[in-house]
């Protein structure tokens, strides 16, 4: 007997039901069920007849009817698809793509604007990796007595030896070198242009720093390895490096302009980099970090939008520094008063 009562059960078509029953034992709220039909749109899932939505599919299934009735064993009909014009099954569909910055462009700043000293933060494990080069540089540095009256090497500085209090003035020069092209006088490391060679020698330092009493010889160009890449907000430029000193290299920064000088005293080189940057940057916001492998410069997007390339390429001018212009240059600029000028 209890055999032919489950012969005789009928699966409901409604949906969301699912269940068998007993045509002679159908009553009208035996059924729970969603009247409407299935909506999926942007990772969600709900039904048509409710507000009941969620993003996983299995709570989907589980949602419950929002209409009672009894039991059917008839297919509902499905929803009608949206016709199709044939006559425009072959039409282009313009698309139209908007730029990523709606907002007014900001106006790009002069090449040669001040540059900015970023304040690096520095890897203790790098500090330990130079501790011992740096004790050589110290041993070096007072193998030679300072001499009172003796002037400062760094470039344009006016500054001369008095005593150990000397060591304690701050130190403005010119950590670049001479550059002369078609009649223009000026150094690689600020830009500031000028006719006149009184006016070139009497430029301020464009950078601080502590006075060198004795010449330095810097030996030869560093190469390293540089790469980029970038986010949303900021263009991260990779300098790949070890065992060089923090406290002789130096990043600066203007709204388009980076220049990097990296000192490695094992070498007795220098790495250097000045490029003008494709795009604006925030100077507040942007960072260095010195690492045990590689110098990180994380520069703020000024502006939203991708770089096609971190730089802009520039006519490179022909520049005087032989070791003999520099060498001459150096003592011309010893041998002027420049208080006179």
């Amino acid at each position: 007997m209890e055999m032919s009562q489950e012969t005789n059960l009928l699966a409901c078509y409604h949906r969301g039901c699912g269940k068998k029953f007993n045509p002679n034992d159908n009553k009208d709220d035996d059924c729970i069920y969603h009247s409407g039909y299935p909506v999926f749109h942007d990772a969600y899932k709900g039904w048509s007849c409710c507000s009941k939505k969620c993003t996983d599919f299995t709570e989907f299934l589980n949602i419950k009817g929002c209409t009672k009735s009894k039991h059917s064993n008839e297919k509902p009909p499905e929803p009608e698809k949206p016709s199709v014009d044939k006559c425009k099954i072959d039409e282009a569909i313009e698309v139209i793509s908007k730029p990523v910055n709606n907002g007014i462009s900001l106006q790009r700043p002069a090449f040669d604007t001040a540059q900015l000293i970023l304040s690096p933060t520095i890897s203790p494990t790098l500090l330990e990796q130079i501790k011992g080069l740096t004790a050589i540089e110290t041993d070096k540095s007072t193998e030679n007595k300072i001499q009172i009256g003796q002037n400062c090497k760094n470039n344009s500085c006016k500054g001369s030896y008095i005593g150990i209090t000397s060591d304690e003035e701050t130190c403005h020069y010119h950590p670049g070198v001479p550059i002369f092209h078609e009649g223009m006088k000026y150094w690689s490391c600020c830009q500031k242009r000028t006719t006149e060679f009184s006016v070139f020698l009497d430029q301020p330092g464009c950078t601080q720093g502590r006075h060198v009493w004795f010449s330095k010889n810097t030996g030869k160009k560093a190469q390293c390895r540089m790469d980029w890449h970038q986010t949303g907000a900021y263009v991260v430029v990779s300098i790949y490096a070890k065992k060089y000193l923090p406290n002789q290299s130096f990043v600066k920064l203007n709204p388009i302009h980076l220049t990097v000088d990296l000192f490695f005293v094992e070498e007795n080189s220098r790495y250097n980099l000045d490029i003008e940057l494709r795009g604006i940057v925030d100077i507040k916001q942007s960072s260095v970090s010195m690492l045990p492998t590689k110098v990180e410069i994380k520069l703020k997007k000024a502006e939203l939008g991708s770089w096609s390339k971190l730089d802009i390429p520039r006519e490179v001018p022909e520049i005087s520094e032989s070791k003999e212009n520099v060498a001459t240059l150096n003592t011309q600029i010893e041998a002027v008063d420049l208080s006179d000028l």
